[in-house]
Parts: structure tokens; sequence; C-alpha cells
């Protein structure tokens, strides 16, 4: 069990690696401040600083987030979110200054500003770009003028934060997340599932290099009194070709199958090295499709044995398969959505808590890489998709209420996204709770 958690710890971790990535990289390319690229919640165990963001790594694993500047849309910024945006500014200072050699304080934040203030100060040509490699920017100024007429540097904020001078606000809302555009607003949302999104062919076209376990057409099993046992298949049988195609995996022979529309099929089997030739006509029977719900279809009749070979592609079959697969693999998991909301798939049956995903990557890791990699690429593109969600605290959830904005023409009001967030997280925790109580049903009842 600890190495499922272990599996299934590493997995999360990849995937929220990509998801937060997007949004990350989306932020930085309108022009956003990123804060902080976290990978885990509070309370912190890791991290470091490079440039304007903190990378850190939370004491829970399951999840992560990316901090931009910025709490509330479209409102002026309070002094609270100006004090957070001058200590950001002293913190860059400081940094660009270490990284030109300068000597400061390893650890007081205080102290390095206000040495930095006074370097700062002298009017000689060029004394920032020695320093800071690099000129002063307006708010940077502002701050260090601040801070070389306040006898504390908290006081210095505090002044600056409580008065904002306009150059101050105007360079804040350059930065801010809540005072960009719509469009780059919806762009940096977007950005976390399509991530999730696209990773999945990348994935898959490693794996279908590597080489991806496939079902060999042996059969295992015949159902009594359907067309393949009385046509006297046997087990061990290996299928050959159908009528005259040649199978190399059980996909392809239970496809051919099903898509005769119920015409003879010609199967040739090796038994024992020995060739023969059986005509099989099938039937047609209820079974319960990927998407959960029953359907008709042509069936013979057998399981396959589980003999396994790891088949490889080429470099452009690889980027074919995994685009076509991730396609399919797409289509049938919004069909699935769409089948637990209209009723056609119990709940129970449709949903599974981090128990069973922990279950699910101990298994597929024990199959081996390919089978893991196969495992992530399933989640990425099931994150990816609920995340688009209209539900609060989703990123659907926000382009939900982007939306309201492009046809009211300004943001809704701060209690309604409020009341739509607390909305959101009761149904994120009641469906926590239920996802947990369904898997301890299921170990429970074996």
């Amino acid at each position: 069990m600890i190495a499922s958690i272990f599996y299934a710890i590493l997995v999360f971790a990849v995937l929220v690696v990509v998801h937060e990535a997007g949004h990350f990289a989306m932020a930085k390319k309108v022009g956003v401040r990123v804060l902080r690229f976290s990978v885990g919640y509070p309370p912190k165990v890791l991290g470091f600083r490079r440039g304007e963001t903190e990378y850190s790594i939370g004491a829970t694993p399951f999840g992560g987030y990316v901090r931009m500047l910025g709490d509330e849309v479209g409102e002026k910024p309070t002094p609270d979110e100006i004090k957070l945006y001058l200590h950001e500014i002293g913190l860059d200072l400081i940094g660009a200054a270490r990284e030109h050699g300068a000597v400061l304080d390893a650890a007081d934040f205080d102290d390095n500003l206000r040495t930095l203030a006074e370097r700062l100060s002298a009017s000689g040509a060029g004394v920032a770009q020695t320093i800071l490699g690099r000129e002063l920017k307006p708010d940077e100024a502002l701050l260090l003028n601040e801070v070389r007429g306040e006898p504390k540097v908290d006081e210095a904020i505090k002044t600056l934060a409580e008065h904002p001078p306009t150059v101050l606000v105007e360079e804040y809302c350059k930065r801010a997340f809540p005072t960009q555009s719509l469009g780059k607003r919806v762009l940096i949302v977007l950005a976390g599932p399509i991530s999730n999104i696209i990773f999945a062919p990348l994935l898959l076209t490693f794996v279908f290099m590597y080489g991806v376990p496939q079902l060999l057409p042996v059969v295992g099993k015949t159902t009594k009194d359907l067309p393949a046992a009385k046509a006297g298949l046997l087990i061990g049988d290996k299928i050959v070709s159908v009528n005259g195609q040649p199978m190399e995996t059980w996909a392809d022979f239970s496809k051919t199958v099903k898509a005769g529309d119920g015409s003879p099929v010609k199967l040739e089997i090796d038994r024992n090295s020995a060739h023969s030739t059986i005509v099989i006509t099938p039937t047609r029977l209820d079974q319960k499709t990927i998407y959960g719900t029953n359907a008709t279809t042509w069936v013979i009749g057998v399981q396959p044995r589980g003999d396994e070979i790891a088949k490889r592609y080429g470099p452009i079959d690889a980027v074919k398969e995994a685009c076509e697969t991730s396609v399919e693999m797409t289509v049938q998991m919004v069909v699935g959505i769409a089948s637990i909301f209209t009723g056609s798939t119990p709940v129970r049956e449709a949903l599974g808590g981090p128990i069973m995903i922990a279950q699910m990557a101990g298994q597929e890791a024990h199959r081996g890489i390919a089978n893991l990699a196969m495992f992530t690429v399933m989640l990425s593109l099931e994150l990816g998709i609920i995340n688009l969600l209209p539900v609060p605290l989703l990123d659907g959830g926000h382009l939900l209420f982007f939306v309201f904005e492009g046809i009211k023409g300004k943001p809704l009001e701060l209690r309604y996204r409020e009341a739509m967030l607390q909305v959101g997280l009761f149904l994120l925790v009641a469906l926590m709770a239920f996802v947990i109580f369904n898997d301890i049903s299921r170990i429970v009842q074996g």
C-alpha cells in the first residue's frame, strides 16, 4: 500500500505541475506577476525564490496552486495588496543585487533594503546598473525613496500602501491579474486545463515509442451457448486472421468482429502449431459500453487469455497514434461524465476517490512503466476536462464568472461571487467525502 501511495503522489505531482505550469506560463506571457508556484498546499516544506516567483512544495501533496498578484476582480487594490506588492518589489531589488555581487545580509529583509536604499541614493551615473544590473523601475524608486525617509522599513511600506501615488497604482495594475483585460484572464485560466489535455498526446507519443502493452489475440475463455463455443474454438487458440485480414492484437480482432454487422467471420487459427479455419456467425448481445450505458453489439463469446507484447511505433506513427488515442479517450470521458449527469450511469460505479486512485496507480506501476504512463494520461485528460466544468472553485467556475462579466460589461458583484464560491466549496467537500466513503465501501465489500 505504501508503494501505491508513493506512485499516486508521483502521478498527482506530475499532473499538478503540468496544470499549474499552464497557468504560470500564460500569466508570465501576458505580463502578470506570479508570486508563488506551489506543488501541494501549506504548510510549506521546501521553497526557494527565483526572479519574481517563489517555488515551493507543500505538506499536503494532492494539489497545488499558482498565486498571482491581486485578489479581487476589477476592484481597486487594497492597502494590504499594495503592502504585499511593495514587499515583493523589495525582494526583487535584494535578489537583483545579490545576483550582481552585492554583499547583503542573507536573512534580514529590512536591513538589506535599507542598505540598498543608501547605496542607490548616490547621484553618479550608472549606480543602479552597477548594483542591480539594470535601471530602477518607477515603483522601485518610490519604495527606496520612502525607505530613506522613514526610520523603519515597515513604516515606509505602510505609508506608501495607505496613500499610494498614482504611478505606484499604475505599476501595480500593469502586473495584477484582476486588472488585466477579460481576454487575458480567460487565457490564463484556460491554460491550466488545456495544458493537461495537451500533455496527454505528448506523453502518449513517448509511450508508443517506448512500447505500449497490447493483448495478443489468444483465446482465454469461451462462453457456453454462444457462437465461439458452439463452433469449437478452444482456450489457447491464436487468431491469425479474420476474413483474410491479419490480426496483430486482441483489439484488432474484437473491432473486426463487431464491425462485421453480424456477417459470418472466417477465422484462421493456430492451435498447437497446426493451422485450421473456423467460420462463426456472431450474435447480438447487450453489453455495457465504456460510456456506462447498455448497447447491443455483435459478439462471438470469447475473452482474451492475457498474453501481451510491447508494440513500438516510429516517431511519426507514434504522434499520429497518440493524437488519435487522446481524442478517443477525451470523447469517452465527456460522454461518460454526461452519462453520470443524465443518470444512465450510477454515481457509485462511476466515481472513485484518492484511495481508489492510489490502488490503481500501484496496480499499473506493478504492470510496468508504460501502464503507469497510460494511467497518468487518463488522469491528465480527466483533470483537464473536469476543471472546465462550470463549478465555482474550479477553472470552469472562473470562466463562468468571466461569461457573466462579458455579458454585463463589468465583473459580477463581489457578494455574488463569494456566495457562489461558498456553494462550490460545499459541493467539492461533499463530493470528496462521498468518493472517500465510496472507496472504503468498495474495500469492505471486496
